[in-house]
């Protein structure tokens, strides 16, 4: 790839090898790849507008890759596709498969169950399929598009305002949102959900 990125904190770098699957050769700057990105992901949202998935549909592999794939697959070659090294976040590559396999497991008992209020459940999610960190890159904007996915579809509510940010650049949106982060980490989600909600 012809361009060197930089990343703010909480984002993941990718190896070279993942960079030389950038589908837009003409792409000099970050701004430039974030602008297609962010057109990608757009049409990715649009995609999901009137679709009527339930949580069968919605919580399983398929889905997941079929997400990223359709909010990355028109920018990079492995869109749609788990990671195939290991990163500063997440599991160790091989083990995304069974992690996410739990993951969909647990959400659907947190459902029959009644385990958490919806919200809960959605940003549970959230943040769980994020630490696994499933893609080379995406992750943070995958996670919260299948969250606002199953508050909408699985629950019926509203899709979440996430600060009304894209939380891409370093400012203090995207600070509260880390810290929100890093809360949750240690078991404390109401950060999170409040701040999905702002």
């Amino acid at each position: 790839m012809g361009i060197t990125l930089t990343y703010e904190e909480g984002q993941t770098p990718l190896s070279e090898e993942e960079k030389d699957g950038l589908l837009i050769t003409t792409i000099t700057t970050k701004s430039e790849l974030d602008e297609f990105e962010q057109l990608n992901i757009q049409q990715a949202v649009e995609w999901t507008l009137g679709k009527r998935w339930n949580a069968e549909t919605i919580l399983t592999e398929a889905f997941i890759k079929q997400l990223h794939q359709k909010m990355y697959g028109n920018v990079w070659a492995w869109a749609g596709e788990f990671r195939k090294s290991n990163k500063n976040i997440g599991v160790s590559y091989f083990k995304i498969g069974p992690e996410l396999k739990y993951l969909l497991d647990d959400t659907r008992y947190w459902l029959e169950h009644y385990t958490y209020p919806a919200d809960e459940v959605a940003i549970r999610f959230k943040h769980r399929i994020v630490a696994i960190h499933c893609f080379a890159n995406g992750n943070g904007r995958h996670s919260r598009l299948i969250a606002d996915i199953i508050s909408s579809r699985i629950f019926n509510g509203q899709v979440f305002s996430w600060g009304s940010s894209s939380l891409l650049k370093a400012d203090d949106l995207r600070k509260q949102y880390i810290d929100a982060l890093r809360k949750a980490d240690q078991g404390e989600l109401q950060d999170l959900v409040l701040f999905a909600r702002t």
